[in-house]
């Protein structure tokens, strides 16, 4: 048989002259080149054929073994066809794990399902090309044949695409979330999915030149990754709505807790744990990704391996927050506004200047645009022009930009209605959504009226509203409604149709009655041969037809159909959607100006916005807090309370308390005590302070300490000073003593119980200088009565106890000048400067520790030896005063002389030696200059260098030793 010479015939008989013969190939497998080419784009757009077919066991297109063509060898033929079958394949298991996503759309995530939704958006658009392709291919005059290595040069950009959109995908949604079910919780793979995209971003837009598609194709995708969560941030700052039904957000409400609660700031909203199932998805998902920067794929090819996508995978797992990488700088700030607007919108209203929740809430957009529509107008002038319109949308001496129903400062950034020809496109998208949002809102009213809907059975007059969420045909044809006026009768139901009445009674007898006789089916069946029934009914009948008119205006009406048609070209305007889809459009199909940072995107189109609204809401609420609240006016009863200040409202209550001590009685009757403070209160001239007498109220707990003086007493041990027997219970027992005052409700959120643990531990120190400068008054009292006797051993006491008295009058007036008044200044300062609520808790956190630093009750090792000295030096006080006792009773008994005469001698030298450790710490601690309050204390107690001269060295009391260290 003669057979026609080809390549592969001239090259054997070139080299073997005819004489061997090889096995030819077998001529069904003979292909042609065309048909190769039609069927490479068939596979690229996810069809096999019967060149390429789907391998399902090993998940990638193969073409059928043993083709070729004449004019090609087999390896060349090979090498092109693998091109194709890898971009092929690329695609198609995109398309797999789409698929696997859409099945489950009902409890995907929000996040996941607009990735999802982006992926396939963006595979459709790379299968269009080859789509377009192949209607040229069919279409061709035969003049030019169709080659691979033409189709592989004019589809290198789809090859390039194919790829590069399946490592976004893989590395976006790894297999760990298909193999567990689709059990990862929302939040994970939500965060997960954008701190993917948002670091592939930076690595794109680094690349110089030819990656311009690349660089769109990511921005689109994570744009619209990204609206969903924006949406539930824009509810949360913008109405202090936690709008999450899927927990994605990277913090958690904690249902259990109030708004009404005193821990509702602490504990209501807490970022939100990264642990699942004791497993960290974040870190199984980067596993996942090669780790090599080449890779051998599915085809045996090199490509370049994905880049690791988890930006906390080097951070300590247990300081990890499910929250995405762009905010988690401002994560606590977003959580605190929103918890601030619900304090704002449940507090009570008590001043006629205070901005309410109604007030923020109908100014809670910027320019009358959501958070998603600002974040893709501004992405669009960024990316597009350059432009950065962030200042301009939102100015800081005003809330709003370009109000809806005042629309003149437009004008200010170039988009007045005159300037039309020379708009950016931003400028007249944001014209355009303005105008269309006031006519929104300008139908509102009429919108929600039924009655102005209605068209009349023989009279149209007007078309319903622009936007019938119940008819979508209607909201799809109202133009060409509008343009076919005269076609509007003969789609009126009552005159072109005839339709059984809204009472369906006498149908349903008509089917499923066991009477199928004549009479009862025309009766109640034929509507257009006479109908049979009253003037009544058929009076009914007419109402119900128009009342269906009215609720579904042309029910035969149908929009035209267009290819390739956006929603948002169809339907009028709507928030969060017609904006953002045209933004999404625009990305596809124009060439960005600029490849800016993903960070700078962020910064510039929303992190901006929410820091704007954040620093609003704080500004609110301080003002909220010294104005309606009176912050300040409730810190002042705190610190006239616990910090002694009104010395008139404790007075009364504080003398009778230290004369029960004296007389060894205890203080272990809650209703006594509290009957005792009530009267003292009620005595008072500073009883104003208080709302209720009964709001502050005294308890004696059984254990006398607060749990922060352990460290003190185990401090005390390292002294040498001892206490006196009887007496150390008559200052122990002032620490069993709690003061509780009712802090008004939102208040007690900054003034919380762990506030008020410190407060009454500073309290507790002060009522013991207050007790020792209550004895040494009244021992004074019994030592003028011996003032005639005046004897050495009088003047050693005089002196002795001048020498205490003075201490404890210098602690006292160094407390009331730094704690009391300077520290007082400083709060007010603050709280002036805050921002936030969280700045005044700060504040007030550091007002606190302040005080309970210069009374020396922090839980510090070197203050609790400080603390030591002075509660002995308390204590002695106490002594003396027992000893000076004791002399006006029985002071006539020489054996009592003496034994008071050891005493004195002890607290005498006890003092001392507490004096010089006093002075060198402190002299030691101003020397390093950490703490300049320690100054004013040590002026006041070495008066005029009374102990220590300015050198540091200590002095030598005429008469009494010499002063020495313990």
């Amino acid at each position: 048989m003669e057979v026609s010479e080809n390549l592969i015939d001239r090259l054997h008989n070139c080299f073997t002259g005819g004489v061997i013969h090889f096995a030819s190939p077998i001529p069904s497998l003979r292909t042609d080149e065309l048909d190769l080419v039609r069927g490479v784009l068939q596979m690229v757009q996810g069809l096999s054929s019967s060149l390429f077919y789907w391998d399902e066991a090993r998940q990638r297109f193969r073409f059928k073994t043993g083709i070729y063509v004449t004019h090609l060898s087999q390896k060349s033929l090979c090498s092109l066809l693998d091109q194709f079958t890898y971009a092929g394949t690329c695609l198609q298991l995109v398309d797999l794990e789409v698929n696997k996503i859409e099945k489950s759309m009902s409890s995907s995530p929000p996040t996941l399902r607009a990735f999802a939704c982006s992926v396939c958006q963006c595979l459709r658009r790379i299968r269009d090309v080859a789509l377009k392709e192949e209607v040229k291919v069919n279409s061709s005059d035969g003049r030019t044949t169709p080659t691979l290595l033409g189709l592989s040069s004019s589809l290198s950009s789809l090859r390039a695409g194919a790829e590069y959109l399946m490592q976004i995908v893989r590395g976006a949604i790894p297999q760990l979330y298909f193999e567990l079910d689709h059990n990862v919780p929302a939040a994970d793979i939500a965060v997960h999915i954008l701190n993917h995209l948002y670091v592939k971003l930076n690595e794109v837009c680094l690349v110089q030149g030819g990656e311009e598609d690349a660089f769109r194709m990511l921005l689109y995708v994570l744009v619209s990754s990204l609206l969903p969560y924006i949406e539930g941030l824009d509810a949360w700052i913008f109405q202090g709505t936690l709008d999450d039904p899927f927990e994605e957000m990277f913090f958690v409400a904690n249902k259990g807790i109030t708004v009404d609660k005193a821990e509702f700031w602490e504990k209501s909203y807490k970022p939100r744990s990264a642990m699942s199932q004791n497993l960290y998805f974040a870190d199984f998902a980067s596993d996942l990704l090669p780790s090599a920067n080449v890779k051998k794929d599915m085809s045996g090819r090199e490509s370049t391996s994905f880049s690791s996508v988890t930006g906390g995978k080097e951070a300590n797992k247990k300081d990890f927050q499910v929250c995405p990488l762009f905010i988690k700088d401002i994560a606590k700030t977003i959580i605190s506004a929103g918890k601030s607007l619900q304090l704002i919108r449940h507090a009570p209203m008590t001043s006629l200047l205070a901005v309410s929740s109604v007030d923020i809430e109908n100014g809670n957009r910027i320019g009358g645009l959501t958070l998603s529509e600002v974040f893709c107008m501004s992405l669009t002038a960024l990316i597009g022009h350059g432009d950065h319109i962030a200042k301009y949308l939102w100015q800081d001496d005003k809330l709003l930009f370009g109000s809806i129903k005042d629309m003149k400062e437009v004008e200010e950034i170039g988009i007045s209605p005159a300037n039309t020809q020379s708009k950016k496109f931003w400028q007249k998208l944001l014209a355009d959504t303005l105008a269309q949002k006031s006519d929104i809102y300008s139908r509102k009213g009429a919108a929600c009226n039924l009655k102005e809907r209605h068209v009349a059975p023989n009279m149209i007059g007007e078309l319903p509203q622009t936007y019938i969420p119940e008819n979508p045909a209607i909201t799809v044809c109202h133009g060409i409604l509008e343009e076919n006026r005269d076609a509007w009768s003969s789609l009126n139901i009552s005159r072109a149709f005839y339709l059984p009445p809204l009472n369906d009674e006498g149908l349903r007898k008509a089917i499923f009655s066991d009477d199928c006789g004549p009479e009862l089916t025309v009766k109640n069946t034929d509507y257009n041969s006479g109908f049979l029934f009253g003037e009544l009914e058929y009076h009914r009948f007419l109402e119900d037809t128009k009342m269906l008119e009215v609720l579904l205006p042309f029910p035969t009406l149908l929009p035209s159909f267009q290819e390739d048609l956006q929603m948002s070209e169809v339907l009028p305007f709507q928030n969060n959607s017609t904006l953002p889809s045209r933004v999404l459009c625009w990305i596809q199909n124009d060439e960005p100006k600029s490849t800016p940072l993903p960070a700078v995107i962020l910064q510039e189109c929303l992190i901006f916005y929410i820091k704007k609204q954040a620093d609003f809401i704080g500004r609110t609420m301080l003002s909220k807090l010294l104005d309606d609240w009176r912050l300040l006016d409730e810190l002042g009863v705190l610190r006239a309370i616990y910090l002694l200040g009104s010395g008139d409202m404790l007075q009364h209550f504080l003398s009778v308390i230290f004369n029960k001590l004296d007389k060894g009685e205890s203080l272990d009757d809650d209703f006594e005590l509290n009957t005792i403070l009530q009267e003292s209160i009620r005595n008072s001239a500073d009883n104003v302070l208080l709302s209720t007498p009964d709001s502050l109220v005294v308890s004696a707990s059984k254990s006398p300490g607060f749990s922060e003086d352990d460290q003190q007493n185990a401090s005390t041990s390292v002294s040498t000073p001892r206490k006196g027997r009887g007496q150390s219970s008559g200052m122990d027992v002032l620490d069993s003593l709690r003061f509780t005052y009712k802090v008004s409700w939102p208040l007690e959120l900054i003034a919380n119980q762990e506030a008020m643990k410190k407060y009454n531990q500073v309290m507790s120190f002060l009522l013991k200088v207050k007790r020792a400068k209550f004895v040494l008054d009244k021992a004074r009292k019994w030592m003028w009565k011996d003032k005639g006797t005046a004897t050495t051993r009088h003047k050693r006491h005089w002196l002795l106890e001048q020498k205490l008295l003075h201490f404890v009058d210098a602690f006292h007036q160094y407390v009331m000048d730094r704690v009391y008044h300077n520290a007082w200044r400083e709060l007010c300062e603050g709280v002036a400067a805050a921002g936030t609520l969280d700045e005044a808790i700060e504040v007030h956190d550091a007002y606190l520790l302040s005080i309970q630093r210069q009374c020396f009750v922090v839980p510090d090792k070197l203050w609790g030896l400080i603390a030591s000295r002075i509660n002995s030096i308390l204590v002695l006080a106490l002594d003396f005063y027992s000893t000076q006792q004791t002399l006006s009773s029985g002071g006539a008994i020489s054996t009592i002389k003496a034994r008071c005469e050891k005493e004195v001698e002890r607290i005498e030298k006890q003092f001392n030696d507490c004096m010089a450790f006093l002075l060198r710490i402190l002299s030691v601690k101003l020397n390093v200059g950490q703490f300049p309050h320690l100054a004013a204390l040590v002026t006041r107690i070495n008066y005029n260098c009374f102990y220590m001269s300015d050198g540091g060295t200590l002095s030598t009391t005429p008469g009494f030793g010499t002063l020495r260290p313990a």
